[in-house]
């Protein structure tokens, strides 16, 4: 199966926060551009009109953009961003450096904020993919999502330290995974 994911657009007032499942809005030119994105890549690609979006607005407008336009719009929890608990939506500098120490020291297992950890996150991205068609998806969703994603495509499973984390995908790119019928299990942490 071949998925096609964009990063949704830049959320508003974002900046330097810790941001997961805050649920922050995006200027609706930048909805409106990844949407016409989206539209015309279905349409040079001849894929089904169907996205799929998480139930954060940054994500769900642009469903909801193509929904007006006719495609299906289908909404699930599963690709919501990383769910950082109390830390979600605070500002990096207010978070306490032991509280991130500690995070940084069990990378795969802890929680920070007592939201999500990154086993956990995993286990939701794989779920997820693995109960897709085999035909063609598009969806939009969150770099942390995307990542996980990628990580899980290329087999390198949950990174043991914070360094080895990848770098974000940049706000409205796509990118295309090649996801096997069985993704590689993230059960371990790579050392």
């Amino acid at each position: 199966m071949t998925l096609y994911i964009w990063r949704h657009p830049k959320p508003l007032n974002a900046a330097g926060l810790c941001l997961g499942q805050t649920d922050l809005g995006v200027d609706k030119r930048k909805l409106r551009r990844l949407a016409n994105q989206i539209q015309g890549f279905a349409r040079r690609h001849r894929l089904p009109n169907v996205v799929w979006v998480s139930p954060l607005q940054r994500s769900l407008a642009v469903g909801k953009i193509l929904a007006r336009r006719g495609w299906q719009c289908r909404v699930v929890a599963e690709l919501a961003e990383v769910d950082f608990g109390s830390w979600d939506g605070r500002p990096w500098p207010n978070i306490p450096r032991a509280e991130i120490d500690a995070w940084c020291a069990d990378f795969a297992g802890h929680a920070p904020g007592g939201g999500e950890t990154l086993r956990q996150l995993f286990a939701r991205v794989e779920g997820w993919l693995s109960s897709l068609p085999a035909t063609p998806q598009l969806a939009v969703g969150h770099a942390g999502w995307i990542n996980a994603a990628r990580l899980l495509d290329t087999g390198q499973g949950i990174p043991a330290h914070a360094a080895d984390w990848p770098h974000p995908v940049a706000y409205r790119q796509r990118c295309t995974l090649a996801i096997a019928a069985a993704p590689p299990s993230p059960a371990q942490p790579r050392i």
